[in-house]
């Protein structure tokens, strides 16, 4: 004898079709089984079903129970084959994708990956639009993904942000093979998952001469931005989420250590005058906090990582603003400061490798993609000097 029940699980997104599964309850074990049913949440009660619902639009309303119709009351006879390792049907319906991915950004939650989290989310709620609906794993095949990708081309993302999106869902879908959730078919062969090198830009050194010089005492959020972006500017191209999470436990006899949250290398940058000077600026703002700048003033990991991001979204805003006052010929964003750092220090004829070890890369191509506008600039001038005889 094998007890069955009907549930259904709303959707996260309001307004968005939920989810039909089953409790399947046969000698001492219980499976989850998700069907391929996602009704809107009028008809439900709770959980469970509503049996007024059956009927609905002129319908027996079987569609709704799936293949437990036929069983009265929830419980009966009438049981589908199940494997119990697996909690799917042995027709092949095992995880959804998009539920899936939801359970892993929890679980990255729960793990401090906030970052990798918020992709996911983000990952699933873009595939989740294309859908429409949840789908099995093995419907995740190669022409389903070529038309997502289309699908967000012709929503006019370019090719980078694309790729984003094909990225994490190939991590997901690697992930469900490493589980024995799907056989690996290799979907993603046809998408690009690369990344495209886009033009760096930079500010000379007299515009950060002359943003570091404004008056702005009549406007502390945007003095806050300046001081930011001069600050990530003199500690080698800092980033800002490091900027953010910087600790005063972190400055010890003239010296900031820190490790970067992106590849968790550890740096040590001389506080000079500049720097301590933008320091001492902020000592007041949040005494009873453990950080150097007042955008995190939370203690429990998931609240300070969104007000990490609300802090970056503000301080790039202001940095817009400013690029107008310093006629910078560039909207400043957080990413500007370090690009600016590389640049300026390649035409002072610093060494790659150190410029590198400076920005905390692992990998000298990797601090290439910082200095491509301006090696070009340099080897056009090299060439003009060469062919200058054929151009008399």
């Amino acid at each position: 004898m094998a007890t069955v029940k009907v549930k259904f699980r709303a959707s996260r997104q309001p307004g968005r079709p939920g989810a039909v599964y089953y409790l399947v309850d046969h000698k001492k074990r219980r499976v989850q089984i998700r069907s391929e049913v996602f009704p809107m949440p009028d008809p439900w009660k709770g959980e469970e079903i509503s049996p007024a619902s059956r009927g609905r639009n002129g319908g027996s309303g079987d569609e709704l129970w799936g293949p437990c119709a036929g069983v009265s009351g929830g419980s009966g006879d009438c049981c589908p084959d199940v494997d119990p390792k697996r909690g799917s049907l042995a027709s092949g319906r095992g995880e959804h994708v998009l539920d899936y991915m939801l359970r892993l950004s929890d679980e990255l939650d729960r793990c401090g990956r906030f970052g990798t989290a918020r992709n996911y989310r983000r990952t699933a709620g873009s595939f989740s639009r294309f859908l429409g609906r949840d789908i099995p794993f093995s419907r995740l095949d190669e022409r389903l993904i070529c038309a997502y990708a289309e699908w967000l081309r012709r929503r006019n993302l370019v090719r980078n942000t694309v790729s984003f999106y094909m990225r994490v869902l190939r991590a997901v879908y690697n992930k469900a093979v490493k589980q024995h959730i799907v056989d690996q078919r290799f979907p993603f062969r046809s998408v690009y998952t690369g990344v495209d090198r886009t033009r760096k830009r930079a500010l000379d050194e007299r515009t950060v001469i002359s943003l570091q010089r404004l008056d702005l005492g009549d406007d502390p959020s945007l003095a806050l931005a300046r001081d930011l972006f001069v600050f990530s500017y003199c500690m080698r191209g800092m980033a800002f989420v490091d900027i953010a999470f910087l600790r005063r436990d972190a400055i010890r006899n003239g010296v900031i250590a820190y490790c970067r949250h992106k590849t968790g290398q550890c740096l040590e940058v001389r506080m000079e005058p500049c720097i301590e000077r933008i320091v001492r600026r902020y000592e007041g703002d949040c005494p009873s906090g453990p950080y150097v700048f007042p955008l995190i003033r939370s203690s429990e990991p998931g609240a300070a990582f969104r007000e990490y991001y609300n802090a970056l979204s503000v301080h790039n805003r202001k940095l817009k603003e400013l690029s107008k006052l310093v006629d910078a010929g560039i909207s400043l964003t957080s990413y500007v400061a370090r690009h600016t750092w590389a640049t300026v220090a390649r035409k002072h004829r610093i060494p790659l490798a150190v410029i590198s070890a400076g920005m905390g890369h692992t990998s000298e191509k990797t601090t290439q993609i910082y200095l491509d506008s301006l090696d070009n600039s340099v080897v056009d001038r090299a060439n003009r000097r060469i062919i200058q005889a054929l151009n008399l």
